[in-house]
């Protein structure tokens, strides 16, 4: 039992993600990188506290 083509066309939509996929080599140092995963963790981490705290109030328990 043969496959045909569909390896072949598989490898090639594979390399054509790999290229579409992210770019590791964005000209920053491992330090640099680190600071600024650092802070766009710390951003995300204080807007996803801010929204905790501030949609407590418009739901909670409402029995009679």
């Amino acid at each position: 039992m043969t496959r045909g083509n569909q390896r072949e066309r598989d490898r090639e939509r594979a390399a054509a993600r790999a290229k579409a996929g992210k770019n590791k080599d964005d000209g920053l140092t491992p330090e640099q990188r680190r600071e600024r995963d650092a802070k766009a963790l710390q951003e995300k981490q204080a807007k996803k506290a801010a929204g905790a705290a501030g949609g407590n109030s418009s739901g909670g328990n409402k029995t009679k």
